[in-house]
């Protein structure tokens, strides 16, 4: 299976000397057509803008998630779930759910923490082949303390409504550049980053540091007090601006899976679409998980 998360930008992005706003929708989604992926987590997707339908010729009239599903020759290839985070006088707009397969529940949460960034998580419960998988399509905050108090009401969430043995994914833009989630959303579900999962840390300095980590916690003493510069210990994916990708703002995380592939998706053509990059990754799910 492949699973893909983008924050897409409403489907339109400035020019490159940034004077014009250019739509990008259609070019989006035959991009995203190409990734041949199977669940396509997205953020800040349009349900609706007057605005645009005015001002740009061929802007679609129907809700972007429903747009994206149809492939360039108009067949329908996706079920799509929408959740709306932010509304306002010419629309509204939001994360979104692409699945080739059957969706059989969603339910959208607001986790904003102010009234100036709205902000929500989308839970989607999908039937693959018989097994049910619980996906979380996530935005977050531009604050750290925002993004705690976010990262919080999704654990929260999660706990209580998805069993522990059940598979999982967790995909979007967290916003995280200083990567200081990652370690806490781990260990509290069980879920593992695509990219650590491919590509650990191996060096020896780094296990030793590790094993020291663990033996020091296990003494009760600090090891970030004890062992200064203690390197992060999930290793995660540079996706933010898509020219020249350097801040580290979209993840996925996955439990019940084997991670076979992961890989960021850069360079012009995709930087002309989005301000973020795509991640793709390509799992197996793991029988009896």
């Amino acid at each position: 299976m492949r699973v893909a998360t983008y924050n897409i930008h409403k489907g339109v992005l400035r020019d490159f000397f940034g004077l014009r706003r250019v739509a990008r929708i259609h070019d989006l989604r035959a991009r995203l057509h190409e990734l041949d992926s199977d669940l396509i987590f997205l953020q800040e997707v349009q349900g609706e803008n007057v605005r645009h339908q005015r001002q740009f010729e061929h802007w679609p009239s129907e809700p972007q998630d429903v747009f994206l599903a149809k492939a360039p020759s108009l067949k329908h290839t996706f079920e799509t779930a929408y959740g709306r985070n932010a509304s306002y006088l010419h629309g509204h707009h939001g994360n979104a759910l692409l699945s080739r397969y059957p969706i059989v529940g969603q339910e959208n949460r607001d986790v904003s923490d102010h009234a100036l960034e709205k902000r929500g998580v989308l839970h989607c419960r999908v039937n693959m082949d018989g097994r049910e998988v619980h996906c979380f399509v996530v935005h977050f905050g531009l604050f750290a303390r925002s993004r705690d108090r976010q990262l919080d009401a999704l654990l929260e969430w999660i706990q209580g409504a998805v069993d522990p043995s059940a598979p999982l994914i967790i995909a979007g833009d967290f916003n995280d550049w200083r990567n200081a989630l990652s370690e806490r959303l781990c260990r509290r579900i069980g879920v593992v980053e695509v990219f650590d999962a491919c590509r650990p840390r191996g060096q020896a300095a780094q296990r030793a540091v590790y094993y020291m980590r663990d033996r020091l916690s296990e003494l009760g003493v600090s090891p970030e007090a004890a062992i200064p510069g203690l390197p992060r210990t999930v290793r995660t994916a540079r996706t933010f601006p898509a020219l020249v990708p350097w801040f580290r703002m979209d993840r996925i995380y996955q439990r019940g899976f084997r991670v076979q592939s992961a890989s960021v998706l850069k360079g012009l053509e995709w930087s002309r679409l989005s301000d973020h990059s795509p991640l793709v990754a390509d799992l197996e799910l793991i029988p009896g998980s």
